[in-house]
């Protein structure tokens, strides 16, 4: 959920009623959408809570619920086989001004595959560094 925080001024209308005219927050928001893998990632560690909490038995209840299909839901959810510094990355990464996400979850599976973490950490150093140039 995102929450919004803007200062509203209310003042007197001509009749008497009154009017809620929009303060300068408006403007503090940062241009730009959260990238697709950063919302993934938050899914992933949402998902795995439901499970643990016994709220949804599976993951195969919870790809019905979600309307997507097992294979799907297990790509997302081994997002969180990535080691816990990679995934903070993922959930921080900036906001795209425009056009396509610089980096996407087919991207990342060969980082999910790889079960040493040292070993993640220079795939993703190795992927960060490509975006970045």
């Amino acid at each position: 959920m995102i929450e919004i925080k803007q200062k509203i001024q209310f003042s007197k209308g001509p009749s008497g009623r009154r009017r809620v005219s929009k303060g300068t927050a408006a403007a503090d928001l940062p241009n730009g959408r959260v990238p697709r893998i950063s919302k993934l990632m938050a899914l992933a560690i949402r998902f795995d809570g439901l499970i643990r909490t016994g709220t949804v038995n599976d993951q195969s209840e919870l790809a019905r619920l979600a309307k997507v299909t097992q294979p799907r839901m297990t790509q997302i959810m081994n997002l969180l086989h990535l080691a816990p510094d990679i995934q903070e990355e993922i959930l921080l990464l900036p906001l795209v001004a425009s056009g396509r996400d610089p980096i996407h979850e087919k991207m990342l599976r060969p980082v999910v595959a790889e079960i040493c973490w040292e070993k993640q950490r220079a795939l993703w150093s190795q992927l960060r560094g490509d975006q970045t140039a």
